[in-house]
This record gives structure tokens, sequence and C-alpha cells, in this order.
């Protein structure tokens, strides 16, 4: 347990079939990474309970939740969304002191978790099938059909807002969820359940689960009894999760990571550029899934804007989130050597640095920093180029001209995001049109929000979340036809 002033009066044991369940055995620290300081220890969900989630989801999904109409659970979804808000300031104190990330940024997650609730809630008793037309003699419609209990494994950089991305459309839907939020950070996952009592939630309904993914993860995604699993997190993991999906023909959502490209062109408005290349890969100090975490720019324009860009990045400062600093650290010990290394192997391969490239060591700070790192890199095949590093670390490319830029910002196998800056509508489109990504992103990276649909190409995964399009994971359609 914990004594921090955020979490008082907050359970930190598994929360299944409407109860909190006190658990016995192991435990998992989980850690403020600005200091390296635990700041509580959360119990270990096993198989056992596990299986008790799952159970309790798929029970009510036949049960007390089946008997709450379209318009109920609307009006629940919303509000959740109003607990949510209500609580806002304590969420995003917790989500800051469990991730790192800046309390600003925190906030902003705050309220897009709220909005997800808020914006399903709206289409909940909306969600309605098709008739066919087969002629006279026929009568022929479509129904939706909740698909079932559903997994969800939660990514550490974004808990709750992540853990809202799935489970609002899931609800919306009528599926019932089990959460599995990432054991570097699980708090806010754990303080969902009092929003969800609130809001009027049936017991069952939601089940949060806590515990690394050997231990917890990988019970749940091989557990017969789940029909979709949305998963968030690396390629190699990705790859596991859908092989047990597979084993009893789960439906899968994956979102993989990115290394996304941010174009800039000569005729662009440089300065607005800066702004969004600094944003796109410093925030949360680069643990950004859909991070711009490589700059492929024209030579014409390059030298001013990565002076710019280096002059901006030397005024940086680090420090805890919740004092609102530049840059936060990073999540943990092994994350910050594992970046440590990429820049370093790619510095031995030829890669030129003009900026950072150590770990960085705040004044009374014993957490895991790094400095905003810029590299050069004129070989594609670069480790820096080529490989998701989820640190402050940006890759120039330099492009000869617009075609060029094009095929050196598709040359990875992600396909998350991109982006371009530029005044030629025609340029950006064509870009549009050429890159394989699943979202572009036109003279503003991370531009939308939580009704324009998300997800990857290539190793960056499949299905959408986000927007209407993710109902689509949470529900089966069941076509019913009479001969009259």
């Amino acid at each position: 347990m914990t004594n921090h002033k955020f979490l008082e009066g907050i359970s930190l044991d598994p929360y299944v079939d409407g109860k909190r369940l006190s658990v016995s055995g192991a435990t998992h620290p989980t850690f403020d990474p600005a200091t390296g300081e635990v700041i509580c220890d959360v119990p270990v969900s096993d198989s056992s309970i596990v299986n008790k989630a799952v159970d309790s989801s798929r029970k009510a999904l036949k049960g007390a939740w089946a008997k709450v109409t379209p318009a109920e659970r609307s009006r629940m979804l919303i509000r959740i969304a109003q607990e949510i808000r209500l609580d806002a300031e304590r969420l995003a104190n917790v989500e800051s002191l469990d991730s790192g990330k800046p309390l600003r940024e925190a906030k902003g997650d705050i309220e897009t978790s709220a909005r997800y609730f808020e914006y399903y809630g709206g289409i909940a008793d909306k969600l309605q099938g098709d008739t066919i037309p087969l002629g006279p003699d026929f009568v022929s419609f479509t129904m939706h059909e909740p698909i079932g209990a559903t997994a969800h494994i939660i990514p550490w950089n974004f808990p709750l807002v992540t853990t809202a991305r799935g489970l609002a459309p899931a609800l919306a839907a009528g599926a019932t969820a089990v959460i599995k939020p990432a054991e570097q950070t699980p708090l806010t996952a754990l303080m969902l359940p009092y929003y969800l009592e609130r809001a009027g939630v049936p017991a069952g309904v939601v089940n949060v689960i806590c515990g690394p993914g050997s231990t917890t993860g990988a019970p749940l995604t091989a557990h017969t009894g789940i029909s979709h699993v949305t998963f968030t997190g690396s390629v190699a993991t990705g790859k596991a999760v859908m092989l047990a999906a597979a084993s009893h023909v789960s439906s899968v959502t994956m979102e993989l990571g990115g290394k996304s490209p941010v174009v800039v062109l000569a005729d662009a408005d440089q300065d607005a550029a800066l702004e969004g290349v600094l944003k796109a890969i410093f925030t949360n100090a680069g643990q950004v899934c859909s991070a711009g975490s490589r700059l492929v720019i024209e030579r014409s324009c390059a030298e001013p804007f990565l002076a710019a860009l280096v002059a901006r990045i030397k005024t940086f400062t680090f420090g805890r989130g919740l004092d609102n600093p530049d840059i936060g650290p990073i999540i943990t010990h092994p994350q910050l050597l594992k970046i440590e290394n990429i820049v370093n192997e790619s510095i031995a391969a030829g890669a030129d640095l003009i900026a950072g490239g150590k770990i960085a060591k705040p004044e009374g700070l014993g957490g895991w920093f790094f400095e905003p790192t810029v590299l050069v890199a004129s070989d594609p095949s670069t480790k820096c180029v080529q490989e998701e590093i989820f640190g402050p670390v940006l890759t120039v490319q330099i492009a000869d001209n617009f075609d060029h830029a094009c095929e050196l910002a598709d040359g990875t196998e992600f396909g998350l995001v991109a982006g371009i800056y530029t005044k030629d509508v025609s340029k950006a489109l064509r870009f549009s049109k050429y890159i394989s990504a699943g979202q572009v992103f036109i003279n503003q990276f991370f531009a939308g929000g939580v009704e324009t649909p998300f997800g990857g190409t290539k190793n960056s995964g499949f299905g959408r979340e986000k927007g209407l399009e993710a109902l689509r994971a949470y529900y089966s359609v069941k076509t019913v036809t009479a001969r009259i």
C-alpha cells in the first residue's frame, strides 16, 4: 500500500465482479520514474483471478448488462465522463506521478479520457442494422450484437486515455471488458471502477486486473472466454498476443507503434513546422507510439531549420512530471539503457550527433532521464532510422526534393502516422496518397482527436480505434432472412 496523498482511500486490489478482491501473494512495484523510488506495491493477479474476471464479464454479458437498454448505456457512459471530470485534478496528478509525464500533458489525457466516454455515449443508442432488398418474397435485415467479453491490454505511456479509448466503444456496443493496465503504470486504471460504480455500471461489466504480461496478460489473451483482444504495445508482444488469440479464434485490434516521419518542405511556414516537430518528438519525452521521430527535410531549408531546432532544445528543462518540465523522465531504467544503446550504435554506424546523446542526471533527482537528442543519418538502414526508440531522440534525414522526401518518409516497416508541412496543397495530398500510414497530418502534427479513426499499416498493426470505426471491433453482425 501507499501513503501518497493522491492515493488516499484508493484500493490497489483487483476489481472483479463489482468488488475488490483481497489478494495475498506476489506484488509488483510501480515507480516514480523521476526519482526511481517505489510509489506503492500492487497485488499481482494470477491465472485464477484472470479466470474469475473473465467469468464475471461473461456472466454480466448475458445477465445484468443484457437488460440495460441502449439509451441507458448512453446515459451511463456520459455519467462516467462526468465522474472523471469531477476528479480530474487528482487523476492528472496520479497519472503524472506514475508515468512521469508533465502535469499539463496528464491533464490533457484525463480530459481526453472523459471525452471518449462522452463521445461513445452519444452513439450507444444509435447502433442499428440495415434492411436488405431481396425481392417481394423475402424480408432480410441485420442486427448488431455485442461481440462478447473483451480483453484490453493497456500500454504504460497513456494509461487512462488508452483504457478509455477501447473501453468506451466496447461498452457502447454492449460488450463487457477485462482491463489489464501495464504493470509500470496501473494506478489510474485501478481508480476507474470508482467512477464506473457511481455511473451505475453493473457488477461484472468491467473488471480490472494487474500484473506482468507473463503472469496476467498471457492467461487473459489465451482465455477461451475472450472474444476480442485490443492490444497496444510492441511488435514482438503483439505477435504473441495474436498467436494466443488465434488459439481460440478471437479477433484482435493491434496497435504496435511506429517510426513516423514529419516532412518539412522548403515552402512551409518554417516557424510553424519547428513548433510541430518539437511537439511531435518531445511530447512525453518521445514515449509516444505516434511520435514524429523522423524529420525528413528538404536540403535547401535544412541548415537554418536544424540550427533553430538545436537552439530550442538547449533551453529545455528536466524534472518531475508534477513540476511541469519540458522533458520528463523515461519510464524505466531498462528503457533508458535501450535508448542509450540505439543512439550509441547509430553514431558508431555513421550518424552525426548534433544535440544531446547522453543520459541526463538532473540535480536532486535519482530517476531516469535522457537528453533531447538529434541525429542526422544519411544511411536509411541506420538503427535510429529503422527502429522505434521510444525516447526523446529525433532522427533527421535530408531530402533532395519532394519526391525524395516521399521515398525517405515511406522507408521503414512501420506505418502508423505521417506528417507534412507545406503550403502546396497538391504536394500535401500527393504525399497523403503515397505514404503507407493510418493517419496523415497536414501542417499540424497530432491533428485530429477522439473522433478521427486511428491505427496502423505494416508493422504498426491493424484495426482502427477512435471515431465510429472503433465500434466495429465490439459488435458482430447477424443477418436474419425470412420467406414471406
